[in-house]
Formats: C-alpha cells, sequence, structure tokens
C-alpha cells in the first residue's frame, strides 16, 4: 500500500519564494484571513528561509476537506501524513521523499517508482502554483548539467504526479479554478480514490524566465476605479508572430495553457486553450477607431491571437499590472514564457 503526504500550505498567499512574505504561509483555514500579496516581477528570486516566519496561521487544525480525505485513505490501507508548509523550507522537506535513487552525473531526479503519493490542499491556484515551483526548482538540471535522456523538448523530467485536493466549493461562472476546468473530483473522498486507483493525467507546464510557473495561465491589464480598462503598450511575440510591436495601446494580453483567462467580460480572448496539447494559445485585445460610411468614428475592438511555443512581452512605458494563476504582479521588464509539454500530472480516475 502507499505512503500518502496531505500538503497544506499555510497561506493562500504566493509571494516571493513561492509561499509567502518572510517565509509565511498562514491562511487557507477557518477563520480570519489575509488577503493575497501583490507580487513585483523580481518576485521569483527565492527569498524565503526557514525560520524567518513573521506571521502566525489562523488555525493549527487541517481543515474539513483535509481530514475528511486523510479518513478516506486511512480506511483503504494507507499511511497517511499530513503536513503544513509555511515556508519553502517545509515545501522542499516534503518534495525530498519523491527522490529518486542517486544517479551517476549527481542530478536529483524523480523516483519514476515511488510509492509516496503526495496530495495537495489548495484553497487557490496560487497555492498549486507555489509547490509545483518547488518541484520545477528541485528537478530542473542546470543548463550545463543537461542529461543526455531528457527529451529534446524539455528542460526538466516528468514531474512526480500530485492530487489536488480542492478547499473550497467550486465557483461558478466564468473564472473556474483549475480544478475545476480540469474536471478533476473535489469531494475528498473521489480525491482518495483518484489517488490510490488512478492514473497520472500529464499537463503542459508553462515556466518563464523570472523563475517561476504558469498553471493556467496570464492576463496582463488593468482598469480604473470605474471599471474602465486602462491603455498600455508592448511588444507581444508568439514564436515568429509578432502580434503587436508596441506602437498601438493594448487594453489586455491573455498568456493561456488552460482557460481561465479565455474571456474577459463579454470578449473572447482564447479561443481553445488546451492545457494538453505542447502549445500556447496568447491574444492582445486592441481597440481600433474605424469609420462608418458617414464618416463617424466609433472604436472597435480587434483581438489577435497566435498560437506556439513561447511567448515573450515587453513593456513599452511603466509597469503593467498582471495576473498569474490568480496572483497580483507588476511587469517592469520583458518577460517570456515556454512550454513544457507534459511536464507535470495530476491523479485522476
Amino acid at each position: 500500500m502507499y505512503d500518502v503526504v496531505l500538503l497544506t500550505l499555510g497561506s493562500e498567499r504566493d509571494a516571493p519564494g513561492g509561499c509567502g512574505s518572510g517565509g509565511a504561509c498562514c491562511g487557507g483555514a477557518t477563520g480570519a484571513e489575509t488577503a493575497p500579496t501583490s507580487q513585483t516581477d523580481t518576485d521569483q528570486a527565492n527569498t524565503n528561509q526557514a525560520g524567518t516566519e513573521t506571521e502566525q496561521c489562523a488555525t493549527e487544525r487541517p481543515r474539513v476537506p483535509v481530514l475528511a480525505c486523510a479518513d478516506a485513505l486511512t480506511a483503504r490501507g494507507a499511511r497517511v501524513e499530513t503536513v503544513t508548509a509555511r515556508s519553502d523550507a517545509e515545501i522542499d522537506a516534503v518534495l525530498a521523499r519523491l527522490d529518486g535513487p542517486p544517479r551517476p552525473d549527481g542530478l536529483t531526479w524523480p523516483d519514476p517508482d515511488s510509492k509516496i503519493r503526495l496530495v495537495v490542499a489548495t484553497a487557490s491556484d496560487g497555492q498549486l502554483r507555489a509547490v509545483l515551483r518547488r518541484l520545477v526548482k528541485r528537478y530542473a538540471p542546470a543548463p550545463s548539467k543537461r542529461p543526455a535522456d531528457l527529451p529534446g523538448n524539455r528542460t526538466l523530467p516528468d514531474l512526480p504526479p500530485v492530487a489536488v485536493l480542492p478547499l473550497d466549493p467550486a465557483r461558478g461562472g466564468i473564472h473556474r479554478d483549475l480544478a475545476a476546468q480540469l474536471g478533476l473530483p473535489r469531494d475528498p473522498v473521489a480525491v482518495a480514490t483518484a489517488v490510490l486507483d488512478g492514473t497520472p493525467r500529464r499537463l503542459d507546464l508553462l515556466r518563464n524566465d523570472g523563475g517561476s510557473v504558469t498553471l493556467d495561465g496570464a492576463l496582463l491589464g488593468a482598469a480604473d476605479d470605474a471599471g474602465r480598462p486602462l491603455h498600455w503598450r508592448a511588444r507581444v511575440e508568439v514564436d515568429d508572430t509578432i502580434l503587436t510591436d508596441g506602437a498601438e495601446p493594448l487594453l489586455a494580453c491573455a498568456v493561456g495553457n488552460a482557460g481561465g483567462y479565455a474571456t474577459l467580460d463579454d470578449v473572447t480572448l482564447l479561443t481553445a486553450p488546451d492545457p494538453a496539447d505542447g502549445q500556447v494559445e496568447v491574444a492582445v485585445a486592441v481597440p481600433v477607431v474605424v469609420r462608418s460610411a458617414w464618416g463617424r468614428k466609433r472604436v472597435r475592438l480587434e483581438v489577435r491571437r497566435a498560437r506556439g511555443r513561447a511567448v515573450s512581452v515587453l513593456p513599452r512605458e511603466g509597469k503593467v499590472p498582471y495576473l498569474d494563476d490568480g496572483v497580483e504582479g507588476e511587469l517592469t521588464r520583458k518577460r517570456s514564457w515556454w512550454i513544457e509539454p507534459g511536464a507535470w500530472a495530476v491523479w485522476s480516475i
């Protein structure tokens, strides 16, 4: 039977280092919770250190779905351990259990035959991203140490599968979390079944040159206090296709691995985002002034789209606010994302 680790992050924050400000990961629990912290474009620096916790959690008790999942796993004969991580170091200590045997080249590599299964209890997509970011940090080799057995279209090996235990009910409407988009179970008993009886479903991963990862997607742009979108400029390229050269104003840019940012209000940005097709879909929304036959001016929103392996966004002026897997940030310099086909996996039934 399997050993199962039920990992909960101590915060809904996804701040520097991936867990929380100052190493804290508090939140994701009943009672008072802190609001998400904004990120800057330097937010990927791994500044968290063990022992630098600056906040206290609302409660030390695991949430009800975690206890229910643990009971269901135990009833099936699994050996279960619940862990609450409040720093990158504590996340890393859990992930180290997934390491494979030593390799001749000295690289740390996941064990494809591991009898340990990991369940990540998440209150947000940002929390799940925080764990995947630490997996990438652990297993991605430096370019100078790239092994011969690494696929040519990848910069990291197959990451160990994780099970996702959503801690909150699925939200209706357009903005669904990643678990809902993927059709993953939300009931703790069903999650336990997926862990013990399911199969890994491999998914694409977006890495970026800021040192982080994206599971769902990113939306660049902002609105004023009245909800009116603000204009900004950037050069946006997808592989060899230039969607905009930075000379014209933009209202939004969506970088999609899945469909979380497929629409903006009533505007369709992404038409067919697929987290398992080996491509990233990108769209920019450009306001275009046109004249009618009577010479009257009106503004038409033009959406330009492209698909490819990589995308870059180079802001032309100021700071560009964005959401990445639901986490806020500001872009002040060029940011590039590239697809890692099938790099991560979820346990599914």
